[in-house]
């Protein structure tokens, strides 16, 4: 005879991790076996110092509060919402709660038996290196150091101190190495195969000797001082700053801090002695610490002000900068602060909705435009967006838009707050002109195609990169069908597109210098938005729409499309993806460097290398301005 209740129980674990890795059977055994814990708003779980219990937790309805306590002051560190698994220290550490766990509203919470659990999962190695990460991710407030500017600077004595100090390191398994014999070529044709910053060198015991990283290859081979064939002995740091598994990130701070190092060998004993087992970087600290996406978008989705939301986009902004400090691919940079600001105006439209006096009196959509409808906004900028709402009868027109425009006038405010400035030229949804019906838009963007001069053609390099972020997305597939059927009547349109395009020379002059201003408070400062991005923003847009390509907005990928659809151009495409990721990158340096836009260098600031890079970055700029004029027949259009 089956138990229902148990189903039920397997059924509801089997959607949420570590349990979606389990076989139905393994499932049931657990379920069977599982607590069920109703509470009230308030209710404890366990306390900081209980003894551990013989459960951890998985959220089954509600919310859970887990909060650090010292000296009569509380601090909320994480709150768990369903299918969050939380109390997981008996399985890692064998020691007392380090925190408090309340109900934040009424809740019930599966209590998952560890023996129960541990029996049935004891050789799957995907859950216990889950439960790990999770463990290390979650145990903490991932936020008070970093904000602080504290999380590689003096350690002292605090709160953050005492949490990090129970927080266990996930460091990499299995790292990759060479011998003492290998030679550097070798070893940095693998550190390439395998996509890592790093390679330590072993003797044949495989134990620790040295450590080759991609800065040891630029200062010790690109500047001639060995030769490519030299042995990694001639070039290895050595010897390595070693320590045992299981050091808490507190430790890994101290000593990557001590010994001025980003990389820590974890050896069996803890000793160069021993075989090695691990490797801790930066960036490996850097995660564990929290600075997570996922825990960024909590705070934004619970955010009922403002103020909250600043602070949890702030934290995007130290995401960035650790980002770019890694070197982790712009392509996932882009991608992960593109949702932290889709989730900033979500919520900012949710509680601007809250406050206005009526539901809204029809469907309605609000679009980000520019940079963000192409979710290539990296650093605070100014904002673009516009609000497109249902038809409605003419009578009803003026009260209809009325209604809108307060609620675009809540929202640009509270973006404003956040830190995305007002633009300058008004192109927001709390101006009239760009808060309209669906069929007004429809005309307005017809107007822009077929009768087009130089008003339309900025407005359409600001309009036609528009991203749904919030509404109604028929009506939003409606308008985007209308812009592509219009644009299939007219060639005028995209000669004036393609001339804005080409209408900023090479950055470079005749003698290869660089094209700096020549006149005011920017002199002798090179404008890379103007003189490099835009040239690829215009062109992409152009190429995408000729095509009548929808859905692809971002600059990268669209010439990747672009670089599928023309294989006689791939190179050229791929060529032109890179060069602007490169010089998105440049730029986003620059503004965290000077907490600006970016949008101007001071070259003065440029290694030689760097200033290498960005040449190289302005050869596919002459050359798709030359595919351009030949495709629009743009030589002789003035």
């Amino acid at each position: 005879m089956k138990n229902s209740i148990a189903e039920r129980i397997a059924d509801f674990l089997q959607g949420y991790p570590p349990f979606n890795m389990l076989s139905h059977r393994a499932l049931l055994q657990i379920a069977t076996e599982v607590t069920i814990t109703y509470l009230e708003k308030g209710d404890t779980i366990f306390k900081k110092d209980d003894i551990e219990h013989d459960n951890f937790y998985i959220v089954r309805d509600g919310a859970i509060n887990l909060y650090y306590s010292s000296d009569d002051v509380k601090e909320i560190t994480n709150i768990h919402d369903i299918g969050d698994v939380f109390g997981l220290r008996p399985l890692i550490t064998k020691e007392p709660y380090k925190l408090t766990a309340t109900a934040n509203e009424e809740s019930i919470v599966y209590g998952i038996p560890i023996t129960v659990f541990q029996s049935v999962t004891d050789y799957n190695t995907q859950i216990h290196k889950y439960l790990i990460t999770a463990f290390a991710s979650n145990a903490f407030d991932p936020y008070t150091a970093e904000e602080a500017g504290e999380i590689f600077g003096d350690y002292l004595p605090n709160k953050s101190q005492d949490m990090a100090n129970f927080q266990t390191a996930n460091y990499t398994r299995s790292p990759i190495t060479c011998s003492m014999e290998s030679s550097l070529k070798k070893a940095a044709k693998k550190m390439s195969d395998h996509k890592i910053g790093c390679i330590v060198v072993v003797d044949d015991t495989k134990k620790p000797v040295g450590i080759i990283t991609n800065s040891d290859i630029k200062n010790k081979i690109a500047t001639g001082l060995f030769p490519i064939e030299t042995p990694v002995t001639n070039i290895m740091s050595s010897p390595v700053m070693t320590s045992k598994k299981g050091l808490t990130i507190a430790d890994g701070q101290l000593q990557m801090i001590k010994h001025s190092i980003g990389h820590l060998c974890i050896t069996k004993d803890g000793t160069v002695n021993s075989k090695l087992i691990g490797v801790l970087t930066h960036h490996d600290v850097l995660v564990t610490l929290g600075n997570s996406p996922t825990v960024i978008l909590k705070e934004i989705n619970r955010a009922k002000r403002t103020k909250k939301l600043r602070a949890a986009r702030l934290k995007g902004n130290s995401l960035l900068k650790s980002y770019i400090e890694q070197n982790i691919p712009l392509s996932h940079i882009i991608n992960i602060i593109s949702q932290i600001n889709d989730a900033v105006i979500i919520r900012a439209v949710e509680l601007a909705l809250k406050k206005m006096p009526t539901e809204p009196p029809v469907a309605f959509s609000w679009l980000a435009l520019g940079s963000q409808g192409r979710k290539e906004q990296l650093l605070f900028t100014d904002q673009d967006n516009a609000l497109v709402f249902e038809d409605v009868p003419e009578n009803r027109y003026a009260e209809t838009q009325a209604y809108f425009l307060e609620l675009a006038k809540l929202v640009t405010t509270s973006l404003n707050k956040i830190g995305f400035e007002y633009c300058e030229a008004d192109m927001m949804a709390n101006n009239p002109e760009w808060c309209k019906s669906l069929t007004e838009w429809k005309t307005q963007f017809k107007n822009w195609i077929l009768k087009p001069d130089e008003k339309a053609v900025l407005l359409s390099s600001i309009f036609f990169d528009y991203n749904l972020v919030y509404g109604n997305e028929s009506l939003v597939n409606d308008l985007t069908d209308t812009i592509f059927t219009t644009l299939e009547k007219t060639n005028l349109f995209y000669k004036f597109l393609g001339r804005e395009a080409i209408k900023s020379p090479s950055p470079l002059g005749f003698f290869k210098q660089f094209l700096v201003e020549q006149n005011g408070d920017k002199k002798e400062l090179f404008n890379i938005k103007s003189r490099a991005l835009m040239t690829l923003i215009d062109a992409a847009r152009l190429l995408i729409l000729s095509k009548q390509i929808k859905g692809v907005n971002n600059t990268y990928k669209r010439f990747e499309k672009l670089a599928e659809l023309e294989p006689n151009n791939k190179e050229l495409y791929e060529s032109c993806s890179y060069a602007f990721k490169a010089l998105s990158k440049f730029k986003t340096k620059q503004g965290l460097l000077r907490n600006n836009s970016g949008k101007f260098i001071d070259l003065k600031t440029l290694t030689k290398e760097e200033k290498l890079k960005l040449r190289r970055c302005f050869k596919p700029i002459h050359e798709i301005q030359e595919i351009l004029k030949i495709r629009f027949d743009l030589k002789n259009f003035a």
